[in-house]
């Protein structure tokens, strides 16, 4: 059979499909899909059950009901050969639906049997999904929708492929290729040369034990009504692979840092989104990109460099990088293009996991009302955040070294530490009336997910991605 049909299924509802396979006294949970063949004939039919109780629900929890039956049915589908066209029953929650489906549909490989890979770098042509999905109601919702999960696929690919692909200079490549044909959109791929003169200092200090040369790559994307409106700020952390540099990592698990470069991932992907969706905001992305190795010339724990900004700081532990590149990247951006608010997001503390797990990526901000901001469009996309202390309380933790700053404070409130570190770097935030709002988003824990859940499978996630784009969407 080549086409199927989704329907997410109200098990208290009538239905003489669903009645028609064994029940059992309760209620189908979510996402519970069961499968029909030839009816009507020639045709597939996926009933996937939205739960008992789905007609209480309101609000973001209906919406993540509806994700949960759509990927709970499409990744059925996907499971079955011979399927090329797939029609959903949107009509519950066109958005949620389309991102459900999109995202489930995605899966990363780069064997090459039984059929080639979709991701493999050296293909001449692009291979097409193994089947096409369209909603049986068209409507702005369901392609808005579609830009959401695309663009989250595309971080995730950037972040599952493996570091010999992804370097800085090929992550640059295939930006400048995903934004080809895009209006009011102006890449600018900066070298080492110019950071050097920008006094990049700290950002280049990572550069030092690897052979691939470092990049800083800048988004400009001009949708506002007036292109002299001050932007928005994205920032993202991008470490190709960290290695931990001469603070060497342990050997197990350390091929997940290939997905170090997630920050970088997430804001590239919502920019294409939002410049795709062309909404009326003026945008900056930044991502300084580099690899953390323990070359010869690397860095080492206890050397002092003086940043962009003039503070010198301690490298206690070169394996806090991260806190390193955005630093000087985040002054850049602070200070240069003077945007109304920045958002940094990175991959940056193993304490963060710890704290969070993969379930809320969390936030520091100083900022309530982008808090709030922030917390309304991660409920919305279910791209959920949780706000943690940014508090001079912590201070003395990286203030207490021989320079200004020390790139670690140690194992207690690690990510609060880095936060605060991050804090010192962005030009706008004092006074009593501020010009800029910041936050800080940590997706160390919501990078992977290592089990599959019922719109993803298990691997690099893309976390933040969705979130940014409901935030900047929200501004209008």
């Amino acid at each position: 059979m080549s086409t199927a049909r989704i329907i997410p299924h109200d098990p208290k509802a009538t239905s003489e499909l669903w009645a028609s396979a064994p029940t059992g006294e309760k209620p189908a949970k979510v996402g519970t899909t069961r499968i029909f063949y030839n009816i009507p004939p020639k045709q597939l039919t996926a009933l996937s059950s939205l739960g008992d109780g789905f007609e209480k629900k309101t609000g973001t929890a209906k919406r993540e009901v509806v994700r949960k039956a759509v990927g709970s049915a499409v990744k059925a589908v996907k499971a079955i050969d011979g399927v090329k066209d797939v029609k959903i029953d949107a009509s519950l929650d066109p958005h949620a639906a389309a991102v459900a489906a999109h995202l489930a549909q995605y899966s990363f490989t780069l064997k090459t049997s039984p059929t080639p890979s979709r991701f493999d770098p050296n293909l001449k042509e692009p291979i097409p999904e193994k089947f096409t999905l369209s909603p049986e109601q068209s409507s702005e919702e369901w392609d808005r929708g579609v830009v959401y999960a695309e663009s989250q696929n595309v971080a995730r690919t950037l972040m599952e492929l493996p570091a010999n692909i992804v370097t800085p200079t090929a992550f640059t490549e295939r930006v400048k290729s995903a934004f080809a044909g895009i209006d009011n959109v102006e890449i600018f791929v900066r070298d080492e040369a110019w950071a050097e003169e920008k006094g990049m200092r700290t950002f280049l200090s990572v550069t030092h034990g690897t052979a691939e040369p470092a990049k800083l790559l800048e988004i400009h994307y001009k949708g506002a009504p007036s292109k002299d409106d001050a932007p928005v700020a994205f920032v993202g952390k991008g470490i190709t692979f960290d290695s931990g540099g001469i603070s060497l990592k342990p050997s197990a698990a350390m091929k997940l840092m290939r997905g170090d470069m997630g920050g970088a991932a997430s804001v590239v992907a919502a920019t294409l989104a939002i410049a795709k969706l062309k909404l009326p905001v003026n945008l900056i992305t930044i991502t300084p990109l580099t690899e953390n190795l323990p070359g010869p010339s690397a860095t080492k724990p206890g050397d002092i460099i003086c940043a962009m900004n003039g503070k010198t700081v301690e490298v206690d532990n070169t394996d806090a990088e991260g806190r390193l590149v955005l630093a000087d990247a985040i002054y850049y951006a602070s200070s240069e293009y003077k945007p109304h608010t920045l958002i940094d997001v990175a991959t940056l503390t193993g304490a963060m996991d710890i704290a969070l797990g993969d379930l809320y990526s969390g936030v520091f901000t100083t900022s309530d009302k982008l808090w709030d901001q922030l917390r309304v469009a991660g409920e919305t996309e279910f791209d959920r955040f949780w706000r943690m202390p940014l508090d001079e309380d912590y201070g003395p933790q990286i203030y207490s070294s021989n320079a200004d700053l020390c790139n670690t404070g140690g194992r207690p409130a690690g990510s609060c530490t880095a936060a605060l570190f991050l804090k010192a770097f962005v030009e706008g935030i004092d006074g009593d009336e501020p010009s800029l709002k910041w936050a800080h988003i940590d997706i160390a824990g919501t990078m992977e997910v290592t089990r599959p859940t019922p719109y993803l499978e298990k691997g690099m996630t893309g976390r933040s991605v969705r979130g940014l784009i409901e935030y900047v969407r929200n501004l209008q």
